[in-house]
């Protein structure tokens, strides 16, 4: 599992390790800072008022049953904005029910007979709170805040997904490339840090015990400097990831300012979650640095189109490579047209109409949907055509993306054009698909039509005898608003026009997905074989 490849990434990437593993901390410490302030009030008022009971740990419950990548959709859509914000409103909603119920059992777990001696004592119910009640449950509350934090530090690497950064980033890319050092690049340092901050609170806890010490000179000597070091350290460590996290925003790489205006100098570059999106933000990236002044700010492997459309009209990012088939049905909820340069023309007049953004000059391949079998499955029924599929589709099992699964021009519209029914359809990552169906794991996928490993799997993809599924060229868009401020990157965007066609795109994804290379390296070398990172013409 460790070989010499995993040692040498760990190497190579050391600087962005420690970089996204500060922003996990910060991630994780401030929403479980925020969920202490919110949850141990909160409990301590459900122990104290019995008509709140109920109410507050049914809210708390409830929350904790949305499903993570949903509750940051969610809080996407409300907030227009990717980055960390709402991760941080999503991680501290999880981190509320540990808090809150164990506060309030800890509450409860006073016996009645401290609480009477209390009183007899004369003591306020003031003083009873923090004089006894609080310090007698502390142990029950940092465990519920233990809990909280550790399962804080594993749902934060889904927060990759909207752009706040984290360890989740390499695992995205991993499970986007199909790498499995990448993979475990995020998940390891993951599981180490929840051990780290589970024994960071754990020793706060021990440095809150008042315990009369004892022993030698030395020994009550060490015990007072380690106890206020030890109650601190919690503090310090959320204090280093922020250090680390905000260091970033120095350079404008911080993915916290989701905001609507980017720091100026800087163009902030989305991708989706598969292969070629991350060859041709590089693609963009990389001509934009080597021939203007502007910083790039890459944002990759930000999900699906919608959480790419939506940072688009939000301001989270500039720019980002669509798609003109994807635009028309799933953005723009049109028709479909079967003509390019048609379909092109209407996508650019109503990006620029209704979210103020421009398409620049396409690519020059057509990444179009292709049902596609197995090669050999093909020959043995004579499939050629999605048409010759419907008759056995009923004995199909089918692998498709989420999107594919849901969108008009994906499989609800197949399904009414050809009159498919497959005996069951799963959903399931860009490159999960394809081991899907080279493992006999499913039957049918719907492959990207420059995907390079459709031959290296030997598939055949179906002919759209219909003409269901409409052009899908691929061209940078960008809000028009970075255009008029920085009009030469329409002009350097403009070299990639016409540059890649559907063999040249196929042939660069396989050298990702098969060759295993990583996107910045091949994206480089096409620039550099058209000359283009001169700073000069």
């Amino acid at each position: 599992m460790f070989g010499d490849s995993w040692i040498a990434l760990v190497g190579e990437r050391l600087p962005e390790l420690w970089l996204r593993t500060g922003e996990h901390l910060m991630l994780t410490g401030v929403s479980t800072g925020m969920a202490v302030l919110v949850g141990i009030p909160l409990g301590i008022c459900a122990a104290r008022i019995r008509w709140l009971r109920n109410p507050v740990t049914g809210a708390v419950g409830i929350l904790q049953t949305i499903p993570s990548l949903a509750m940051l959709s969610i809080l996407l859509a409300l907030m227009h904005k990717i980055g960390a914000m709402p991760a941080i409103i999503a991680l501290t909603l999880y981190a509320l029910l540990p808090i809150v119920r164990n506060t309030l059992t800890g509450m409860e777990a006073v016996s009645p007979a401290v609480l009477e001696a209390a009183r007899g004592m004369g003591m306020t119910p003031r003083q009873r709170l923090w004089l006894v009640e609080i310090p007698l449950s502390t142990p029950v509350i940092v465990a519920g805040i233990r809990t909280a934090a550790v399962v804080g530090v594993g749902i934060a690497t889904l927060s990759a997904f909207i752009g706040a950064g984290g360890l989740g980033q390499f695992i995205n890319r991993g499970l986007a490339l199909s790498n499995t050092d990448l993979i475990l690049l995020g998940a390891i340092p993951a599981a180490l840090l929840a051990l780290l901050v589970d024994g960071t609170i754990a020793a706060s806890q021990w440095g809150l015990r008042r315990k009369r010490s004892s022993g030698s000179r030395f020994k009550v000597a060490l015990d007072r400097c380690l106890r206020p070091v030890a109650l601190t350290m919690p503090v310090l460590l959320i204090a280093a990831g922020c250090v680390a996290y905000f260091s970033a925003s120095m350079s404008s790489s911080n993915p916290f300012w989701g905001t609507r205006v980017a720091r100026r100098g800087t163009l902030r570059i989305g991708t989706k979650n598969f292969t070629e999106q991350l060859i041709l933000g590089e693609l963009m990236a990389q001509l934009i640095e080597a021939r203007t002044d502007l910083t790039v700010v890459r944002r990759f492997n930000l999900g699906g189109t919608m959480i790419c459309h939506g940072a688009l009209k939000s301001g989270g990012i500039d720019v980002y490579a669509e798609y003109t088939g994807t635009a028309l049905t799933a953005i723009l909820e049109q028709p479909v047209i079967a003509d390019p340069d048609r379909a092109y023309e209407v996508v650019s007049r109503e990006y620029r109409q209704r979210f103020a953004a421009r398409w620049l000059r396409r690519f020059g391949f057509n990444n179009t949907y292709a049902i596609t079998i197995r090669r050999a499955d093909a020959r043995a029924s004579n499939l050629r055509t999605i048409s010759d599929l419907v008759a056995m589709a009923g004995t199909l099992r089918a692998g498709f993306t989420a999107e594919f699964s849901e969108r008009p021009d994906g499989y609800p519209g197949l399904r009414r054009a050809y009159g498919l029914q497959f005996r069951e359809v799963r959903d399931l990552d860009p490159a999960l698909m394809y081991q899907a169906i080279a493992n006999r794991e499913v039957d049918v996928i719907c492959a990207f039509a420059t995907d390079g490993r459709i031959a290296a799997l030997d598939l055949q993809p179906l002919s759209d005898d219909r003409g269901f599924f409409p052009p899908y060229h691929a061209a940078p868009v960008v809000r028009s608003e970075v255009l008029d401020a920085h009009p030469e990157v329409r002009q350097f965007l403009g070299l990639l026009a016409d540059l890649l066609d559907d063999a040249t795109m196929q042939r660069l994804n396989f050298e990702v997905d098969g060759k295993k290379r990583q996107p910045r390296e091949v994206a480089r070398e096409v620039l550099e074989s058209h000359g283009l990172l001169r700073k000069e013409d």
